[in-house]
């Protein structure tokens, strides 16, 4: 945009050296009117009364867009809850996240358990917060009601959810759900582990990750995976794998993305950074279900994210209380903590594969913006919201886990030295963290179309 076409009402100027935008990244300056980029510019563009904030070769990415996050609030809010979490997601450069509808107390599977969720983040959150509904057995009438009240999707499990308020769905219960929202165009997204071959793997118990992972076999995810698709064929029917582990199931994914089948798939950092090989025995904080597998497996999981077979890395944090943790892997809650650290754990990754940091924006930001809906969100270009991460790339740090904004600093992570650190994450136009100091909460609770 020549100078002289500027709008006067321009307040803000963001340019750095390294700014990631949707045609790759390049020096710029980032033009911001109130809470929405009004051009990307070139590097030394004037622009007549508007503030400027120099970031020199620190790179400026979108916010990050986390569409996998479990806050548990209300309810359960010893594990987390939507001032910590959200704490957390800001000073990690994420600027977006949905919540998951389980482990809170209501779950989000009816419009007022809904409502009494967004009373309880209206306050609180310091990122722009969303949230998916849930699909049970028991709530099929209630799913075009939810959707009509704003949440961006629906989740269930087919395999027991750890919670008994969240039941799982059978087949012919995820063959109605399934229909119910394709009838109003919504989207599905799934925990896909088949019952049948979790109950035939053997459940030994104890502080052995070999055990473990043998309980929760590929075979599980492949044959659920496969029957989802079978379903979205049959149906017209958009569908979502959630956490991705098994590296086997990418060829059937593949195949369907040709076929014109509606089907997105994620992973998520800790699949893509830790191997079950570097497990120790009792380090349940190693523990989410599907399983962190072996280095191979690890590999092929990259190949699908270069090629596109994975659509977007997210993190699936999923907190608890310490005591939750014990040494049992049969018995320890499982889930990873990872909201803060997803951006530099997965660049560290990314680089020594050879991967730039316009990957990690797409996978990270546009991609899970696009999966939702969020047609504000996720990218550096006219018209989307001012969300941003300023990043440098080059610097390093050691995971103390006393230094999250988790509710509970457990981590898998801890001790490990990563690559890039957040020096500050804006949210439509203003900064809300610098150097790890965070502002008072400026999010706002979004809701489908958005």
């Amino acid at each position: 945009m020549p100078e002289a076409q500027v709008k006067a009402d321009a307040k803000l100027v963001l340019r750095s050296t390294r700014v990631v935008t949707s045609e790759g990244t390049r020096a710029a300056s980032v033009l911001v009117a109130g809470e929405v980029i009004e051009a990307v510019l070139p590097y030394g563009t004037e622009v007549p009364g508007a503030r400027l904030e120099d970031f020199g070769d620190a790179v400026l990415l979108p916010g990050l867009v986390d569409t996998h996050v479990h806050v548990n609030d209300p309810g359960r809010t010893a594990w987390e809850g939507f001032w910590t979490a959200t704490r957390a997601a800001a000073a990690g450069g994420v600027t977006t996240l949905l919540d998951m509808p389980l482990n809170s107390l209501p779950p989000t599977t009816t419009v007022g358990h809904l409502r009494t969720k967004q009373e309880v983040a209206r306050p609180k959150v310091h990122v722009d917060t969303g949230f998916w509904g849930g699909a049970v057995p028991t709530n099929t009438t209630d799913l075009r009601p939810l959707y009509e009240a704003g949440v961006f999707g629906f989740k269930c499990f087919l395999s027991p959810s750890g919670v008994e308020e969240f039941p799982e769905l059978d087949q012919d219960q995820l063959a109605r759900s399934l229909a119910e929202i394709t009838g109003f165009g919504g989207l599905l997204i799934v925990h896909a582990e088949d019952p049948h071959h979790l109950a035939s793997a053997p459940q030994r118990g104890g502080p052995a990750y070999a055990d473990f992972l043998a309980s929760r076999p590929r075979d599980a995810e492949n044959t659920a995976i496969e029957g989802l698709v079978a379903h979205a064929r049959r149906l017209n029917a958009r569908v979502h794998v959630l956490h991705l582990s098994s590296a086997d199931a990418l060829p059937l994914i593949a195949a369907a993305k040709r076929e014109g089948i509606r089907v997105t798939v994620e992973s998520c950092p800790h699949f893509l950074t830790l191997t079950a090989e570097e497990v120790p025995d009792g380090a349940t904080e190693f523990k989410c279900c599907p399983p962190i597998r072996e280095a191979a497996n690890q590999d092929a999981l990259w190949a699908g994210l270069a090629d596109g077979t994975i659509d977007c890395v997210v993190s699936d944090h999923s907190p608890c209380t310490t005591d939750l943790k014990t040494p049992d892997f049969g018995t320890a809650w499982g889930g990873i903590s990872s909201l803060q650290l997803g951006l530099p754990a997965i660049w560290t990754e990314a680089r020594r594969r050879g991967h730039t940091l316009d990957d990690v924006a797409r996978w990270m930001s546009t991609a899970p913006a696009a999966l939702a809906g969020l047609t504000r969100k996720g990218a550096v270009e006219a018209g989307r919201d001012a969300d941003f991460a300023v990043l440098d790339p080059d610097a390093t740090f050691t995971v103390d886990p006393a230094g999250l904004f988790h509710r509970n600093q457990v981590t898998a992570y801890a001790g490990r030295t990563l690559h890039g650190v957040v020096r500050s994450t804006w949210l439509r136009g203003r900064r809300i963290v610098a150097d790890g100091e965070l502002t008072a909460p400026t999010g706002r609770l979004l809701t489908r179309d958005q």
